[in-house]
């Protein structure tokens, strides 16, 4: 899978959840290890659990107690944006 490829990542216990335009996988690597290996200028940290590809982001829509949510080209999910990580929508 072209790493430009891949939508957003979402940690599954010890598993993350890797979903492109093609499909989805389960890899035996946490999030964090992941976070790490990425390119910052194109993935993003948003909530403990999720990664998303800055440039699949269609929307983000502000809610309660400086939280947010995010929503992606083409693709029906909302994915949460806590608190600690709303800032990097702040200059988008």
């Amino acid at each position: 899978i072209p790493v430009e490829q891949v939508a957003y990542l979402r940690s599954d216990e010890k598993y993350t959840l890797v979903v492109w335009e093609g499909g989805e996988a389960l890899i035996r690597k946490s999030i964090r290890e992941l976070a790490d290996e990425l390119d910052p200028e194109r993935f993003a940290q948003v909530h403990r659990s999720v990664i998303v590809n800055l440039h699949q982001v269609a929307q983000v829509d502000r809610g309660p107690n400086e939280t947010a949510e995010v929503r992606l080209k083409g693709r029906t999910e909302v994915l949460p944006v806590s608190r600690s990580f709303v800032h990097v929508f702040r200059h988008m």
